[in-house]
């Protein structure tokens, strides 16, 4: 059984692997990251009826799992940062979208920022995944693009919002 196949196995009975992978949305082919973030965006649906207590709560709580469980997949796969480890763009997209106005056009461009920084990793993002504790490197690197996303969002956001 090849490394994917075996991965596929894997993900579809151990829940660490189906968390990690981002309920499978990790195993695509291509943009796993993309992917992930897309899925995402069905969790958000349920987290945005959440009080913002609730809703860090939850994704703090998500964060630590993601610790734990993404660096015990990247010593069993050998592999520092796998690229359909996608747990972190969960994590990522769900701060992102933190105390943002809950409407398609923030929506969308929440995931637009969110992916652009993730991509091109300014600093000190690139810095973050040398990390040697490789959990902690894999999800906090998505913490620190998904806080510059937030930023430039909520600073859109009050730009479109001045004078109205």
């Amino acid at each position: 059984m090849n490394k994917l196949n075996k991965i596929k196995s894997l993900v579809l009975r151990d829940p660490r692997y189906f968390i990690a992978f981002g309920f499978g949305s990790g195993l695509t082919p291509f943009a796993p990251g993309t992917f992930g973030t897309l899925a995402s965006i069905l969790v958000y649906f349920l987290l945005v009826n959440f009080t913002w207590h609730l809703y860090i709560g939850f994704v703090s709580f998500a964060f630590v799992v993601g610790v734990i469980i993404c660096n015990e997949i990247a010593k069993e796969l050998g592999i520092n940062d796998y690229q359909g480890i996608v747990w972190d763009e969960f994590i990522g997209f769900w701060l992102t979208m933190f105390l943002v106005p809950f409407e398609l056009t923030w929506l969308i461009l929440g995931f637009v920022l969110f992916r652009a920084f993730d991509i091109l990793k300014p600093f000190p993002i690139k810095r973050i995944e040398m990390l040697k504790h490789k959990g902690f490197a894999i999800m906090f690197d998505d913490v620190i693009a998904a806080l510059y996303a937030w930023l430039t969002l909520h600073l859109i956001i009050l730009v479109c919002s001045y004078g109205h």
